[in-house]
């Protein structure tokens, strides 16, 4: 079953349309990156997932339920929304062990998800004292609390050492690969690259694209093919369109086997023949320019 489904889901706050239309799914066993700039919608959406915000129009649910409605929710659903929105008085064990007791789970189960964020040693300590990346290794402790099959986190590196960076992304990639649904907001382009199957693109509330990584990268109009030759002017010539550089071809609009068709049929020899694909941060900037909130 679908593990998340927005259908035509809509949020207005007063004049402001926060997010309109929007229809999308998160399948389990893929890690699914939610992008988009700033003001785009995305944490509003994640709000309305989890019942915190309710819909103007349309409708979300959960494993074919709305959150409200499942029985344990924590069990169901984990998130990470905001680290810092803790009781800063309690220790790190004591702020799982309130969660784990308003869906009976375990209190042995506080000391599992302490060890495998890394916080064990500093358990007894306040949160409030916390740096944000400790913040963020609790927040992703109590998101996996209940052993979820979903799981929800909104900018789960932030703050997050490169250390601390790798492991969340293994940590995702595992997860998923466990068959869970993982639902990831994040601006780093470079981490989503590594990490995501799938993306959801908003941008100004409404959906850009809803596809894999590669096909999103695909959609953007910098990838090229990249030639080399020692007759380059000849091919050059018979490509027509390509751009011409001292030591190289940069065509568009051509895949490298119609290049190499064609040149191996007029006779000229070629060094290189290499499509070279724009990075994701790339593409993403070309297709959400038009739905920037702020530019400078």
């Amino acid at each position: 079953m679908t593990a998340i489904r927005a259908t035509n889901l809509s949020k207005q706050y007063g004049k402001t349309a926060a997010v309109t239309d929007l229809s999308f799914d998160v399948e389990p066993g893929q890690v699914t990156g939610f992008l988009g700039p700033n003001g785009a919608g995305k944490s509003t959406t994640m709000r309305m997932i989890l019942g915190l915000d309710h819909p103007t129009g349309g409708r979300v649910v959960v494993d074919g339920k709305p959150y409200a409605e499942l029985k344990h929710p924590l069990r169901k659903v984990g998130a990470l929304l905001d680290a810092k929105a803790v009781h800063g008085g309690r220790s790190a064990r004591n702020h799982l062990l309130a969660i784990a007791q308003s869906n009976a789970i375990p209190a042995s189960r506080a000391e599992e998800v302490l060890e495998l964020v890394g916080l064990s040693q500093v358990a007894k300590r306040r949160v409030g004292g916390f740096s944000l990346g400790m913040s963020q290794r609790l927040g992703i402790a109590a998101a996996l609390l209940g052993d979820p099959e979903i799981l929800l986190f909104d900018e789960p590196v932030n703050g997050l050492d490169p250390d601390g960076i790798l492991w969340i992304r293994t940590l995702m990639r595992k997860l998923a690969a466990d068959g869970r649904a993982v639902f990831v907001s994040s601006h780093l382009m470079s981490e989503m690259a590594q990490t995501a199957d799938h993306l959801v693109v908003i941008g100004k509330g409404r959906l850009i694209a809803d596809t894999s990584v590669q096909e999103f990268i695909g959609r953007s109009s910098q990838g090229y093919v990249r030639v080399r030759s020692p007759r380059l002017a000849e091919v050059a010539e018979l490509i027509k369109g390509g751009e011409l550089h001292p030591d190289h071809l940069r065509v568009t609009g051509m895949e490298p086997l119609e290049i190499g068709t064609a040149t191996a049929r007029a006779g000229l020899p070629l060094e290189e023949l290499t499509f070279v694909r724009p990075s994701l941060e790339a593409a993403y900037m070309e297709l959400t320019k038009d739905s920037l909130e702020f530019t400078s």
